[in-house]
């Protein structure tokens, strides 16, 4: 006859399936929820608006530029495709395509230009700006760029009226993303 100790599962080989399966379990649940939580997108921008640097001419001919929060534009480009999400914790992902010039010269190219993002919240006279830390991000030669980086200072947990502004080093604006609103989410 076996002698069966206590708390030796060896002659048990179904209890030890159902602890290795409840502890599986508890680990993708528990993983999955730390990626949920970390993964909170707090605002989406989906599509882009390439800068138009000038509104119109007055009568008397001055020249109204397209400043947008109190940054100037750049020359003019386009901008084919841009999606943006930002964190709650201030962590922003960008994926630009097509940054170029659409005028002069140099039309088509990307200037040899780097760009890095400005989040701004609130109403366009009190707007908060949110930089990203990095210096900047070379456009590849089509225009396409990336930024994974967060934002400084961190936006407040709420974003009113949230404008997304591409800009070089000199502090001009390319693009703006447009933002993509909660409805809109739920549909895709």
């Amino acid at each position: 006859m076996k002698e069966i100790r206590s708390g030796n599962f060896s002659e048990s080989r179904p209890a030890r399936n159902v602890i290795s399966a409840l502890l599986l379990a508890i680990t993708i649940l528990t993983t999955t929820c730390i990626a949920m939580a970390q993964d909170e997108t707090a605002l989406k921008f989906k599509g882009g608006i390439g800068v138009v640097p000038v509104t119109g001419v007055a009568a008397n001919g001055a020249i109204n530029l397209n400043i947008v929060r109190g940054v100037s534009p750049g020359g003019p480009w386009r901008i084919a495709a841009l999606e943006a999400d930002v964190n709650a914790d201030g962590h922003i992902k960008i994926e630009g395509r097509g940054l170029l010039l659409a005028a002069g010269n140099g039309i088509g190219t990307n200037a040899g230009q780097s760009v890095h993002a400005t989040l701004f919240c609130g109403p366009a006279a009190t707007a908060t700006a949110h930089n990203s830390t990095l210096a900047g991000v070379a456009l590849e030669a089509d225009g396409d760029f990336r930024i994974d980086d967060f934002l400084s200072p961190a936006p407040p947990s709420v974003c009113e009226t949230p404008v997304l502004l591409i800009r070089n080093a000199g502090g001009v604006w390319f693009a703006a993303g447009i933002q993509k609103l909660e409805e809109e989410r739920r549909g895709n």
